[in-house]
């Protein structure tokens, strides 16, 4: 029988190797984890994403019906910043896998199959790997509105194995995504026939600033049971490439607002949406779904507070759980530190993949 810590530092070595960033097909992914879920009936849900790159999503099941499911994504962020080779997947002296997506999330996704895989044939268990996480969560989307073998098996549970220390994540905030577009006229901008459009945008973002001011401040807009309790307002500014020496055609700033479900986003919706008409801005929203969470004293939350010996909170990021879970109740939990994922030279410590293992076992074992 194969060691499953070496199982996993190879199936995680394997699965960082492949390029698989958000803006890039997955299929390489989906084939190399295919071969690893032999005895388990397998579902492929394909589609194509808004640029037209092929995508695969995977469901995968054994035993009856209900017990568990694990899920995690196949995609990962840019490699911006890396400096060193992004899909090395080397492992150093201290036993730490490099690479991009190796904490979030394919060493998790590694650790769940190999744990997995060795339960008795028995326990009910489920796989939901999906893609575009990073970005639009629709692979989740695809699985929770296409997928015949979760209606079928019906699952009680899921597990959500994004990096948390192994710490049960009961809730976390979910986003809107505010797409907000100035135009202008194209010209030199020494002739004064231009029309800049930053001269729209800028005085909106002023007003946006007010509502970020709010979010920090207003005690009435925050949630305590959140670190932080303020709800993010993140603008992220495009001027399409325009030359310095040009009046800017189209300026478009993107806001991702995070909230948790004990805020009301309508106020920030109409803020939005009111400053957009004064200044003759456009604002298109795409809202990854409703914040998921569940209470101190669900079954779920508690089972998985008890085994992992850690108390359950809540999490300021988000997950595929706000799609999936019209499922199932979702936990996250998995292993790993989010705090390296999303920047240069993460990092996974294999000793933390294989410490997943009797976790994810003895929860499936219970959950039946």
């Amino acid at each position: 029988m194969t060691d499953p810590t070496e199982a996993i530092a190879a199936l995680t070595r394997d699965l960082v190797a492949l390029d698989s960033r958000s803006s890039l097909s997955n299929l390489p992914v989906a084939d190399r984890i295919e071969p690893e879920l032999r005895g388990f009936e397998i579902e492929r849900i394909d589609y194509q994403d808004s640029a037209g790159v092929a995508k695969r999503c995977l469901v995968a099941h054994r035993g009856g019906h209900g017990g568990i499911a694990f899920s995690g994504h196949m995609d990962t962020v840019p490699d911006t910043g890396w400096q060193d080779d992004p899909w090395s997947a080397r492992i150093d002296a201290g036993g730490l896998l490099h690479g991009l997506g190796s904490t979030d999330m394919k060493g998790p996704i590694a650790a769940a199959i190999v744990a997995v895989r060795a339960l008795p044939d028995t326990v009910p268990a489920t796989f939901l790997f999906t893609t575009d996480e990073e970005t639009t969560k629709q692979g989740a989307r695809m699985i929770a509105e296409r997928s015949a073998l979760v209606r079928s098996v019906r699952p009680k549970g899921i597990v959500v194995v994004e990096p948390t220390g192994l710490q049960p994540v009961r809730g976390h905030r979910s986003h809107i995504l505010f797409t907000c577009v100035a135009t202008g006229v194209q010209a030199h901008s020494a002739k004064g026939i231009g029309k800049n459009a930053n001269w729209a945008l800028i005085p909106f973002l002023a007003e946006m600033k007010t509502v970020f001011d709010r979010l920090l401040t207003d005690p009435s807009w925050q949630d305590d049971a959140y670190d932080p309790p303020f709800s993010d307002f993140n603008p992220v500014i495009d001027n399409h490439g325009t030359a310095i020496n040009v009046t800017v055609p189209v300026a478009t700033a993107r806001i991702k607002f995070r909230y948790s479900r004990k805020i009301d986003p309508g106020p920030i919706r109409d803020a939005v949406r009111q400053a957009a008409a004064r200044y003759g801005v456009t604002v298109t929203e795409a809202e990854e779904g409703a914040p998921p969470e569940l209470a101190l004293d669900h079954p779920f939350v508690r089972a998985c507070a008890e085994l992992s010996g850690q108390a359950a909170a809540t999490a300021p990021f988000g997950t595929d759980a706000s799609v999936l879970q019209t499922i199932a109740p979702c936990v996250v939990m998995g292993p790993g530190d989010i705090g390296v994922a999303h920047r240069p030279g993460e990092a996974v410590r294999l000793s933390d993949l294989f410490a997943a293992v009797p976790l994810f076992q003895a929860l499936a074992a219970r959950w039946i």
